[in-house]
């Protein structure tokens, strides 16, 4: 008999999330003070984070899948083994080309909250569906961004490295209680690793909405990763002169916007997933048009960053909903190669606006921005048709 999604669960899962992939993003404040550490650039620090993303992508796409091979709750938590060995190999890393490969190990290790979405959506009741898989990416969402407010303070004022040996202790009591209360699902696909595997790739090719969702997907977070990697590069220049701390705590002020993923249920009785997502990305390129204008003040960043959490966390709970009604038995593989384009296209995004800083500063960051917004409104308007027999969004 499978279980059922529970409150106890069901809060597991969403704490779980957030606390796993904050794993993620702590090093983004954090980057400009391990340059000065180890007295490296801003530009090959910034390596750090788009080797987390691009490590995150590829367990996405080889871990992830095995969530319909093997037993979910034993995979857990062999998994969580290796991302407090990566986050402790963090604290103690003795020179910054340690922290290359240990960030790709972390970002790799740490996508169990890929694996609680469609768990979610498979344990809820199908009336529930929709607003368990929102409640759940709120929480990873909201790790998301409360991870930079928690690294920010705590790299300010104990140190980088203390950010990572506190993570590494939280994934330890997260290991209990999943151990002690996460119910065990049992495999739904019979086969080897390898037909699994090609499973994904028969995927991609028969399901024209998976491959626009995840197109849009990574466009979107490419954008919003080109942000959020250059914020605190961004902060300590003229005229803000201002550290780590600041920098993070322009994750509490984006969580605002994050919150909205758990309404996404609600208003799609209203709109259509086809409309709830024009808006979504519209809402998105605003917000670059503040951080143009107005993104030498607080004031402006505060509404571009609303703005911009807002925009993609509508949109990206609005593609998971539709990825998740293609194949009920499919769930991790379809999450697999929508949320690995996801993280390709956030580490794509991070790695451009880099570059981008290092040679036109905040006017080449929005440059960046603007174009994966507008790619990502584009491929939705042409291919619209795909998810819908709308004529108009409006």
């Amino acid at each position: 008999m499978k279980p059922k999604l529970t409150p106890i669960i069901l809060w597991i899962m969403i704490i779980g999330s957030g606390l796993v992939v904050a794993n993620n993003y702590y090093n983004q404040p954090l980057l400009s003070l391990i340059a000065k550490d180890f007295n490296v650039s801003e530009s090959k620090v910034s390596n750090i984070a788009m080797l987390t993303q691009i490590g995150y992508a590829c367990g996405l796409l080889f871990i992830i899948p095995l969530g319909d091979l093997l037993k979910r709750k034993r995979m857990i938590l062999i998994d969580f083994v290796f991302v407090i060995v990566a986050l402790l190999g963090m604290y103690f890393a003795p020179s910054v080309s340690w922290l290359f490969p240990l960030s790709f190990l972390i970002g790799f290790t740490s996508v169990i909250p890929q694996v609680f979405v469609p768990m979610a959506s498979e344990l809820a009741e199908p009336q529930n569906k929709a607003q368990a898989v929102g409640m759940v990416m709120s929480g990873l969402l909201v790790g998301i961004l409360l991870s930079r407010v928690f690294s920010g303070f705590i790299g300010e004022y104990l140190g980088w490295r203390e950010v990572y040996l506190i993570g590494a202790v939280l994934m330890f009591v997260l290991w209990i209680f999943i151990y002690i209360f996460l119910p065990e699902i049992q495999p739904n696909f019979k086969g080897t690793y390898g037909i699994l595997m090609k499973s994904i790739v028969d995927l991609v090719k028969t399901q024209p909405q998976l491959r626009l969702a995840s197109f849009r997907g990574a466009t979107g977070f490419a954008a919003f990763s080109a942000f959020w990697t250059t914020l605190v590069f961004h902060l300590e220049e003229a005229p803000f002169f201002v550290g780590s701390d600041v920098a993070g705590a322009f994750g509490l002020i984006g969580a605002v916007g994050a919150l909205a993923a758990a309404l996404v249920g609600r208003v799609s009785k209203v709109l259509s997933t086809s409309k709830i997502i024009f808006y979504s990305i519209l809402i998105m390129l605003i917000s670059w048009g503040f951080f143009y204008e107005f993104g030498y003040t607080y004031w402006g960043l505060i509404v571009g960053v609303i703005l911009i959490d807002l925009g993609l966390q509508a949109m990206h709970v609005s593609n998971q909903n539709i990825i998740f009604g293609l194949d009920a038995k499919a769930g991790n593989r379809v999450n697999t190669v929508y949320m690995t384009s996801y993280f390709i296209g956030g580490s794509l995004g991070t790695f451009i606006a880099a570059n981008a800083w290092d040679k036109f500063q905040w006017n080449g960051v929005v440059a960046v921005g603007v174009f994966f917004t507008l790619i990502c409104l584009i491929s939705h308007i042409l291919f619209k048709k795909i998810i819908s027999d709308e004529r108009f969004f409006f």
